[in-house]
């Protein structure tokens, strides 16, 4: 996988979620200011797959709080595949809902074309996120490099974050419920 030339340019579409707005109550302590008040910016990659959405409840479970934004992040090779469009809208709104109902935290989504690795780094320049969260397949390192692995190219390219790569579940941990 190539880096992401600076002038490169590249399609996205914006989700329109349902307005789901936590109310975030006044700071008890005077530390509760800042970034802690405001809250920060979460990409989460998403697809289809088992492993992204363990990723999603490891992140929504062990790293968002309240007043935090996720932004969730899906590649497609095309935006003319309608099918595959719409069902990652609707993948999209469920996790969303569930990111609220689970820790309170807003969500915002976007349908990006192109190379995952490439789109998934770019958005990260544009929103400067407290955090990159990425599942992955549990590919062996040696297959990893010679196939390719999404998680592999943000880690080595995206410099703007810092990347945190969820092993799967059959790595160890059962459930994060």
């Amino acid at each position: 996988m190539e880096t992401l030339k600076e002038e490169e340019e590249y399609n996205w579409r914006e989700v329109k979620l349902p307005s789901l707005i936590p109310v975030v109550p006044e700071p008890e302590l005077e530390r509760e200011t800042g970034e802690r008040r405001r809250g920060r910016d979460i990409i989460i990659a998403v697809d289809h797959g088992p492993n992204s959405k363990h990723a999603f409840d490891w992140a929504i479970t062990h790293l968002c709080r309240l007043a935090d934004t996720v932004h969730l992040v899906h590649a497609v090779t095309s935006f003319k595949n309608q099918i595959v469009y719409d069902a990652t809208q609707v993948l999209m709104e469920k996790l969303a809902v569930e990111a609220f109902e689970v820790a309170m935290v807003k969500s915002k989504a976007r349908i990006v074309e192109g190379d995952a690795g490439k789109a998934i780094c770019k958005e990260a320049e544009r929103l400067k996120p407290a955090a990159v969260v990425l599942g992955t397949r549990g590919q062996s390192l040696i297959r990893s490099v010679l196939h390719g692995s999404v998680s592999e190219y943000c880690f080595h390219n995206c410099k703007i974050a810092p990347i945190i790569i969820v092993p799967g579940k059959e790595a160890g941990e059962e459930s994060v419920e």
